[in-house]
């Protein structure tokens, strides 16, 4: 338990100052190779925005961390010993398989997108970008697609320390310093030559690579795309915009104004469950609308 308790509490205070280190490096180089992808109002909502997000998830974390103890104490069907590393590596597998599919559901239906479009608003791409958090990830329920976990028998300590090194990991991959790394180590890891594809806006590069530390689901899966041309970053309607509330609400706002003027509860409901882009009159499409219209040879 002491691992679990070192991870839980000294990962970020560890973690922070080498991001904020980071950051100045990644500055530094851009003004060293006249090639600077930072942008002051950008990255001060970026930050500002991973400051408000890490208090509010002080608060929220001790809600799940209820929520799966509450579970594991009562409905846990075995009890995966916490000492043993082989319970380490398949929690790994399984935290970052969760994750995975966590990520391609919200891009996926609307109601988890309108969280996760925070993320996707910048139109830089630097370590900044990896600080750009959604407020309204746990009032969704997102959270909830790791449930299953303390049910098995994993403690909930060590499930959130595994996610916590996961969150951790995905920082790094935020560059566009960094261009492309031995290929085995492209293969297996997500990199930031496979992370600039999943924030580019590009039809080609739309819904792909959804990753969190191992890219192997997405070459499973099928959502794999490698780094071709450069990625225009951001989002195909970009919200031009540094105002930090609508950064963080304005997805929320557009999903809930057409389900309401829908004409239908169906219709409103789909607003909600489809794609990003569903629309009942067709005004907007969606990814694969998008890609069946225009062809995988014009992409």
């Amino acid at each position: 338990m002491d691992l679990i308790n070192q991870i839980n509490l000294l990962a970020y205070p560890i973690a922070i100052p080498i991001f904020i280190l980071l950051i100045l490096v990644e500055i530094y180089l851009g003004w060293k190779d006249r090639n600077q992808n930072h942008e002051f109002k950008d990255s001060g909502v970026n930050i500002l925005s991973g400051l408000i997000f890490f208090i509010i998830s002080l608060f929220t974390k001790s809600l799940k961390l209820l929520l799966f103890f509450f579970v594991y104490d009562n409905f846990r069907l075995f009890t995966i010993g916490y000492n043993s590393w082989p319970s380490w590596i398949i929690l790994f597998f399984l935290d970052d398989f969760v994750f995975y599919w966590g990520h391609r559901i919200s891009h996926t239906v609307s109601f988890y997108w309108a969280s996760h479009v925070v993320h996707h608003s910048s139109e830089r791409f630097n370590f900044s970008t990896a600080l750009r958090k959604t407020w309204t990830y746990d009032v969704t329920g997102h959270f909830l697609f790791w449930i299953w976990l303390p049910l098995v028998g994993f403690h909930p300590l060590q499930i959130f320390a595994i996610k916590t090194l996961n969150f951790i990991y995905q920082y790094w991959i935020h560059t566009e310093k960094i261009k492309k790394l031995p290929s085995w180590f492209e293969f297996v890891f997500n990199t930031p030559s496979h992370h600039r594809v999943h924030h580019g806006s590009n039809l080609k590069y739309l819904d792909k690579n959804h990753a969190g530390v191992l890219i192997i689901w997405d070459r499973m899966f099928g959502t794999f795309q490698k780094e071709e041309e450069t990625p225009t970053y951001g989002l195909t309607s970009n919200i031009k915009t540094h105002n930090l509330f609508k950064v963080e609400f304005h997805e929320w706002k557009s999903m809930l104004t057409r389900a309401f003027n829908s004409g239908s509860l169906l219709n409103g409901i789909k607003y909600l469950l489809m794609p990003p882009g569903w629309s009942h009159d067709k005004s907007t499409l969606t990814t694969k609308e998008l890609r069946k219209s225009l062809g995988d040879k014009k992409l």
